[in-house]
């Protein structure tokens, strides 16, 4: 038993010692893999081609009217009658008479002028006809000097002439009044406020209403300064009145009951950079916003949030890609020689959904429009629909069956 416990112990260091001196001398190789690795994921791309790129820009606005006056009485008096249009959104046309004011004590005025110039006129024939009279009588005196004007009594017959201009003037300013009992409409308009009812008295340079014209409205919009080199602003020369550069087309857009569109057109530049927003606003006109057409567009409101749409320059030769292939607004993703390589870019310009590349990409790049998460540049890929070609020279439409594992990827890094 005791040489069992000897042995047992030196038996089984020879056999790991034989083991050891087995695997020293013949030592296991390793079983190479036919070919490279596989493609790891599939994408989709698109092969950016310079063209011909129209800018639009996009901004937002408040619909304001280019006429609005605060309507006033010229005279004071009660309130006798209201056209029935003047009201809060009440429609009226040039010279139509919103107001009319008690007018019996201007009638009694005009009267009292009247007869007051009639006085004049008479004084001043009764100190012509003394005049002349004066003038006889001197020659009668045999007298061959010159008359002064006292003898000849000019200045009482200046004196009369001054009456009667002063009596005309005091005439036409009670016509005057009496037209003012009648407050007309300046232009044809619409009442934003209504501010007296009949019945009530007013006083001169009482506020009757406020009201704006209908013929134009503006908007005044903001332009980001990176926008301001691809669109021609209107300006004028300060030598002459001539434009610089005409206004651009604007399409407004506005979903106030519904979307509708209105034409309207850049007619000027405002001359300072916004204090507040650091911006500088252009001024789009609208012609006859408020008719209502026979598409049934709903018509125009002031204060009425809009979205203006403005017709930009038109790069040559742009190199344009969706905002979907951009990470972080600095890189993106394209294929070379079947791997996925990074490539950093400049953004020249760029809106909602594209962006105009200024430098990173080449014509012919192969952009990867896949959504991709955290993924390592210089992997193999596969192109999805890469064997058939469009006649455009971009990838056909991914194939049913694609990676969707690529398609559900993590866009959080995606701007």
């Amino acid at each position: 038993m005791a040489l069992k416990k000897i042995l047992l112990p030196v038996i089984i260091i020879g056999v790991l010692g034989a083991i050891a001196m087995a695997i020293t001398l013949n030592p296991p190789k390793p079983q190479q893999q036919r070919g490279g690795m596989g493609p790891q994921m599939s994408v989709e791309v698109a092969s950016v081609e310079p063209r011909d790129y129209r800018v639009r820009l996009q901004s937002y606005g408040t619909l304001q009217p280019r006429t609005q006056s605060m309507l006033v009485a010229q005279v004071g008096g009660q309130i006798v009658s209201i056209n029935p249009n003047l009201r809060d959104g009440g429609f009226f046309e040039q010279g139509d008479v919103l107001v009319e004011i008690d007018s019996r004590d201007y009638v009694a005025d005009v009267r009292i002028a009247e007869s007051s110039l009639a006085d004049a006129r008479q004084a001043l024939a009764e100190a012509r006809a003394r005049s002349e009279q004066a003038r006889v009588d001197w020659e009668r005196l045999g007298d061959d000097s010159e008359p002064s004007d006292l003898v000849l009594q000019i200045p009482q017959l200046e004196a009369a002439k001054a009456r009667v201009l002063s009596a005309e003037a005091a005439l036409e300013k009670a016509r005057l009044d009496l037209e003012r009992t009648k407050v007309r409409a300046p232009y044809a308009g619409r009442v934003l406020q209504k501010a007296v009812d009949i019945g009530q008295v007013v006083s001169q340079n009482a506020q009757l209403a406020a009201i704006y014209a209908t013929d134009i409205v503006e908007v005044r919009l903001p332009l980001r300064n990176r926008d301001l080199p691809f669109i021609d602003l209107p300006e004028t020369s300060r030598y002459s009145d001539e434009t610089v550069h005409d206004g651009g087309r604007v399409e407004i857009l506005s979903e106030l009951g519904g979307s509708a569109t209105w034409e309207a057109e850049l007619v000027r530049t405002e001359g300072a950079i916004d204090a507040t927003a650091r911006q500088l606003h252009v001024i789009a006109q609208i012609v006859d916003p408020f008719s209502k057409a026979v598409d049934g567009r709903t018509p125009l409101k002031i204060g009425q949030y809009v979205t203006a749409i403005l017709d930009g320059n038109t790069v040559p030769d742009a190199l344009v890609v969706a905002n979907s292939t951009i990470y972080q607004g600095t890189y993106v993703y394209v294929v070379e020689e079947g791997l996925l390589r990074r490539r950093d870019i400049d953004i020249a310009w760029q809106n909602d959904e594209e962006a105009i590349v200024s430098s990173g990409l080449v014509p012919g790049d192969q952009v990867v429009t896949t959504a991709l998460g955290q993924v390592t540049s210089g992997i193999p890929v596969s192109v999805i629909g890469a064997d058939v070609k469009l006649g455009n020279g971009r990838p056909a439409e991914p194939r049913a069956g694609a990676d969707a594992s690529a398609r559900s990827a993590d866009r959080g890094s995606r701007q």
